[in-house]
């Protein structure tokens, strides 16, 4: 049988190495000795010797329901093999993290990591009014994290004399050392929405960098209570 769909690029490669790879572009490969958790649903293969447990809000302070939202649900995945991972054909990155690192990244945009890293959820102050809520998970520690972001992401520096301002929507991760607060507008929400009312964004400030996908999704607005 013969079909550029069995071109090399796309069959699947032998884990070189434990732990979590690229396997390409839009998936992520697990070489499971051990455990891992990963967002419920994101499994979309998987083979060897794995049990699965859903962790629904139960794994540990990542889960706990907080303001009007809740958040990422987990499923630990044990055992010996390998398993892959992806979400809606978002683009994958893995972050390597070393002691004395810290990351904060969107609840929404967690695929999978190791359970070496310490995490705990945060809620920004006054994110229980946008859509959804803002759920960043505090990582530290020692290991790899998987993370989506729709479309290529962009890093925009942060300093203490730039503060930078980020779409809600769009916030997929910042350097953990910044500050961060809600800021309303009612010009920069007609612009970017081409609508009119008030629109809220992130503002950073401090040393670092943060995260932002093209977000092309349409826009959730705030909460009326």
């Amino acid at each position: 049988m013969n079909s550029e769909l069995f071109a090399a690029e796309n069959m699947a490669k032998p884990a070189t190495e434990p732990g979590m790879t690229l396997e390409n572009a839009k998936s992520v490969k697990y070489a499971v000795n051990g455990e891992c958790y990963a967002r419920q649903g994101a499994m979309i293969a998987f083979r060897g010797n794995l049990q699965f447990e859903v962790k629904g809000q139960g794994v540990g302070k990542f889960l706990k329901r907080a303001f009007t939202g809740e958040g990422l649900p987990l499923m630990s995945v044990r055992g010996t093999g390998e398993a892959w991972f992806a979400h809606e054909a978002a683009n994958c990155f893995i972050i390597s993290l070393d002691q004395g690192d810290a990351i904060t990244i969107n609840g929404r945009n967690v695929l999978c990591f190791d359970t070496t890293l310490e995490y705990e959820i945060k809620v920004v102050k006054g994110a229980g009014m946008v859509g959804g809520g803002l759920f960043n998970s505090l990582f530290t520690g020692y290991g790899r994290l998987g993370v989506i972001c729709e479309g290529n992401p962009i890093i925009i520096p942060v300093s203490q004399q730039a503060p930078v301002y980020v779409d809600t929507d769009a916030v997929v991760g910042w350097s953990a050392q910044l500050q961060t607060s809600l800021h309303r507008s009612q010009s920069f929400g007609s612009m970017l929405r081409g609508g009119s009312g008030e629109a809220l964004q992130l503002m950073l400030q401090g040393d670092g960098f943060v995260i932002v996908k093209p977000s092309e999704g349409a826009h959730v607005p705030p909460h009326s209570h």
